[in-house]
C-alpha cells in the first residue's frame, strides 16, 4: 500500500517530468527568446507570479525558472544527507501540490507559446481576465454560490449528465476536465462560459488554467500581491468557494494537484478509496457518487435556496447566458417589428388576485415554430411599503428572472426587449404561462419585504397590445422624467455600496443619483430599493449634510461613512474626480478610465474590448493597476452609463476629457453622451469627435486626430 503522502510527491513529480520534456521541444522549435503569455491576461503566467513572485515573458525565462519549480516538489531521493530520514511534513505536500500546478502551467504555456488557439473545441482552455471579471457580480450576490472542478469520466454518460445539470440547478459554476468533458458531448449538454459549464481540456495539467483564475481573482478583487503564499491561501479558503470532485480511479498526478487544491481550502470529494485516507473536511470519501453534490455542498457549507417554480424546464441563475439560436427558436418576441413590452405597475390590493396568471389571447402553441409574435407581460404588485420608485427597479429585474429559465433568452427592458423560446423548452411543455408563474414566485420571494400581493397578466393580441404598449410608454415618460429630476444636489441622502466586499474587503461604492455603482447594476434608486427591503443589508444611507468641496465631491459625513464601511482602509473619497482620491474599485467594473499624458484626456475602455488602447495597454493591462479596493489617481473603474454623467471627471473638466473609446461603447452610450455635451458646452455629435479603434492605437495618431477635429479637450488646462 503506498502511502497518501507518496502519491502526492509521485504525481507532482510526473507532472514536473512531463513539463521537462515539453519546455526543451518548445524552445527548440520557436527560440529562447519567443514571448510566452497566455491571452487576454496582464498577469502571464498567474500561477508562476503567484508563487514565485516572477513575470515569465519568454521561453528561456520560463527554462531559468524551471529548477525553482523543482524545488516545491518533495523528492526524497533528491533531499540533502541533513536531511535523509526526516519525514515529509503536511506541508511538503501542500508545497508540491502547488509546484505540480506550476508544472502544469508550464506544459500549458508551451502549447500557447506554438499557437494562439491550442485548444479545439469543445474545449475552452485558458480564462481571460475579462472572464473572471464577468463572474465578480454574480459571486457577490450568490447568483453563484460556488464552484466545482469535475475530473473525471463519470460511472455512465448518463451519470455524467446528472452530476453536470445537477450543479448547474443550483447555480455552481462548473469546470471539467477529462472524460467527462466526452460524456457531456454524447449527452448533448451545452457547454461553455456563458452557461457556466467550461469544458476546460482533456488531461489534468490543464487544470493550471483553472488555478490561474483563481489565483488571478484574488489579486484582481482582493489586491493580493504577487508572491504572498500566505495572503493567497487565506483569500482562496476564505472567500473562493470551491471544491473538487475526482472519480474513481484516481491516478497519482491527480492527487498530486489535489494536495494543492487542499491547501487552497477547496475540499476533494471522490468515491475511490484505493490507498486513499479520510481527511475531515479537506479529502472525503463519498462511495455513493449520486451524492456527490451534497456532500460537496456540504463540505463548504453552501446552503442553496431552493424556490420551487412551477414549469417543465429548469430555473437557474446558470442558463443566463444561454442563446437561442433563430433555428432553434420555437417563438421569437420582438419590439422592433412588433409591440411587445414588460411593465411592473403598483395597485391597490383590492384590485389584485395574489397568484392570478391571466393569459390575454392565443398561447405559444397556437402560432407555427419560427414565428415572430407580439407579447406583452404586465406584473401588478401591492404592498403596504410599495413605493412608485420601486417599480422600474422590480422591472429591469424581468430580464435576469426570465434568463434564469432553461431554453429562454431575454435581452432589453421596457418596450425595447427580445425573447425567444428553444424548441427544446417548447417540447417539455413550457408556455406563456410559465412566464408568470417564474415572475410571480421570485418577485414574491426576492421582495417579500414590499409586495404583499402579485398578478401577472400576458398578452399576445397585437390589437390590445398596442393600446398597452402606448399606456405604458406615458408610465415609462413620466418616470424618465423623475429620473431626470434626481441629481445629487436634489436629494437628501447617498447610499454606498458593500456587496463587493465579499471578495474585494477594502471596496466601498458610494452611489448617487448622477454616480451608479461601477458594475453598473446598482443606480441610486436600486440602492435606496435594496435599503427599504434590507435595512441592515449591504447598502446603507449615506448622509451629506458637511461639504468640503462641491467641485471635487468631497463631504465629511460621506467620509465618515467609507472609513467605517471599509474599516479604515479608506480615509477619503471625491466623487467627482480622477486625480485626487478616485473612488475605488473591486475589479468587477464594466469599464475602466486612464489618463492619456500625450493629448490631456483620458482613454475608456469597456471590458468586452480586447484589443489595444493608445495607453500601450489592454483592459486587462489598465485594470491590474486598479482593482482589488486601491485608490489609483490617474485611473478610475466605473460603470458604462457613467460616462455620460454631467459628474464624470466633472473636478477635471467634465466629459469633454474623454478622447478615445471603443466604437461598441461609443455607439452604446453615444446618445446620452451628446445630450449631456450639448448641454453642457454647446456641442453637437460630440461623439464624432472621441477617436476609436478605427482611428488611433497609439498616442501620436489619436494626438493628430483630436487636433483636426476641434477637440474641446485642447482647451482644458493640464491634468498634472
Amino acid at each position: 500500500m503506498k502511502l497518501l503522502f507518496n502519491r502526492a510527491f509521485d504525481g507532482a513529480n510526473e507532472m514536473y517530468a512531463i513539463a521537462e520534456k515539453c519546455l526543451p521541444q518548445a524552445i527548440q522549435e520557436l527560440g529562447e527568446a519567443a514571448p510566452i503569455a497566455m491571452p487576454n491576461t496582464a498577469y502571464n503566467l498567474a500561477n508562476h507570479s503567484t508563487y514565485l513572485n516572477k513575470k515569465i515573458t519568454t521561453l528561456g525565462e520560463l527554462r531559468q525558472s524551471l529548477p525553482e519549480v523543482k524545488s516545491w516538489i518533495y523528492d526524497e531521493q533528491a533531499r540533502s544527507a541533513e536531511t535523509q530520514g526526516t519525514a515529509p511534513r503536511l506541508e511538503d505536500v501542500f508545497k508540491s501540490g502547488f509546484g505540480a500546478f506550476m508544472a502544469a502551467e508550464v506544459i500549458e504555456a508551451c502549447k500557447y507559446a506554438k499557437s494562439a488557439e491550442p485548444y479545439p473545441a469543445p474545449y475552452h482552455g485558458h480564462l481571460s481576465d475579462a472572464e473572471v471579471r464577468e463572474l465578480g457580480v454574480p459571486l457577490v450576490t450568490g447568483d453563484i454560490p460556488g464552484f466545482v472542478v469535475i475530473i473525471g469520466p463519470a460511472p455512465s454518460d448518463e451519470e455524467a449528465a446528472e452530476l453536470i445539470k445537477g450543479y448547474q440547478s443550483r447555480a455552481i459554476f462548473v469546470f471539467l476536465i477529462g472524460g467527462i468533458i466526452d460524456q457531456a458531448v454524447r449527452m448533448n449538454i451545452g457547454m461553455g462560459f456563458p452557461v457556466r459549464i467550461v469544458p476546460v481540456g482533456p488531461d489534468i495539467w490543464s487544470v493550471a488554467h483553472i488555478i490561474s483564475f483563481v489565483n488571478r481573482a484574488a489579486m484582481i478583487f482582493g489586491n493580493v500581491q504577487p508572491g504572498d503564499r500566505d495572503e493567497f491561501d487565506h483569500y482562496t479558503f476564505h472567500r473562493i468557494r470551491a471544491f473538487v470532485n475526482a472519480f474513481d480511479p484516481v491516478a497519482d498526478i491527480v492527487v498530486g494537484c489535489g494536495a494543492g487544491a487542499i491547501a487552497m481550502g477547496f475540499p476533494v470529494i471522490t468515491n475511490d478509496v484505493k490507498d486513499m485516507w479520510k481527511v475531515p473536511k479537506s479529502l472525503i470519501i463519498q462511495e455513493n457518487t449520486k451524492d456527490f453534490i451534497e456532500t460537496s455542498l456540504e463540505s463548504r457549507d453552501i446552503k442553496i435556496k431552493v424556490t420551487n417554480i412551477d414549469i417543465p424546464v429548469a430555473f437557474s441563475s446558470a442558463f443566463e447566458g444561454e442563446i437561442v439560436r433563430r433555428n432553434d427558436t420555437q417563438v421569437d418576441v420582438d419590439s422592433t417589428k412588433m409591440d411587445c413590452f414588460e411593465w411592473v405597475r403598483t395597485k391597490p390590493a383590492a384590485e389584485i388576485e395574489d397568484h392570478s396568471i391571466e393569459l390575454i389571447g392565443p398561447d405559444i402553441d397556437s402560432f407555427e415554430p419560427g414565428s415572430r409574435i407580439a407579447l406583452g407581460i404586465i406584473v401588478e404588485v401591492a404592498g403596504k411599503n410599495m413605493q412608485s420608485d420601486f417599480e422600474p427597479v422590480f422591472e429591469r429585474k424581468i430580464h435576469h428572472f426570465l434568463n434564469f429559465i432553461e431554453g429562454v433568452m431575454h435581452t432589453g427592458q421596457r418596450d425595447l426587449i427580445r425573447l425567444r423560446v428553444n424548441k427544446n423548452a417548447f417540447n417539455a411543455g413550457f408556455r406563456a404561462r410559465h412566464f408568470g408563474e417564474v415572475l410571480y414566485t421570485k418577485m414574491k420571494s426576492e421582495y417579500d419585504a414590499v409586495i404583499d400581493k402579485c398578478q401577472v397578466k400576458i398578452c399576445t393580441i397585437p390589437e390590445e397590445l398596442k393600446k398597452l404598449r402606448a399606456e405604458a410608454n406615458k408610465v415609462y415618460e413620466t418616470r424618465d422624467a423623475r429620473l431626470m429630476s434626481l441629481t445629487d444636489e436634489s436629494v437628501d441622502v447617498f447610499y454606498n455600496c458593500i456587496l463587493c466586499q465579499s471578495f474585494s474587503p477594502a471596496h466601498v461604492c458610494v452611489v448617487t443619483p448622477e454616480r451608479l455603482g461601477l458594475c453598473g447594476a446598482v443606480s441610486w434608486l436600486d440602492a435606496k430599493a435594496t435599503n427599504e427591503l434590507d435595512p441592515n443589508g449591504p447598502c446603507q444611507i449615506v448622509t451629506k449634510q458637511r461639504v468640503v468641496d462641491e467641485n471635487l465631491g468631497i463631504w465629511e459625513d460621506v467620509n465618515e461613512a467609507v472609513q467605517k464601511a471599509s474599516h479604515g482602509s479608506l480615509q477619503q473619497v471625491t466623487l467627482y474626480s480622477i486625480m485626487q482620491d478616485p473612488m475605488t474599485s473591486c475589479g468587477c467594473f464594466e469599464c475602466i478610465c486612464g489618463i492619456e499624458p500625450v493629448t490631456n484626456g483620458v482613454v475608456i475602455v469597456n471590458r468586452e474590448h480586447t484589443g489595444m488602447t493608445p495607453l500601450g495597454m489592454t483592459f486587462s493591462e489598465m485594470a491590474s493597476m486598479t482593482g482589488g479596493g486601491v485608490q489609483t489617481p490617474g485611473f478610475m473603474g466605473h460603470g458604462k452609463q457613467f460616462i455620460s454623467s454631467k459628474k464624470f471627471m466633472k473636478a477635471e473638466g467634465g466629459p469633454a476629457r474623454i478622447v478615445w473609446m471603443p466604437r461598441a461603447l461609443k455607439d452604446l452610450v453615444g446618445k446620452k453622451l451628446n445630450k449631456s455635451a450639448k448641454e453642457l458646452y454647446g456641442i453637437e455629435d460630440f461623439t464624432a469627435l472621441i477617436a476609436d479603434e478605427s482611428v488611433a492605437e497609439d498616442p501620436e495618431k489619436l494626438a493628430e486626430y483630436l487636433g483636426g477635429n476641434g477637440h474641446p479637450v485642447q482647451n482644458l488646462a493640464p491634468l498634472f
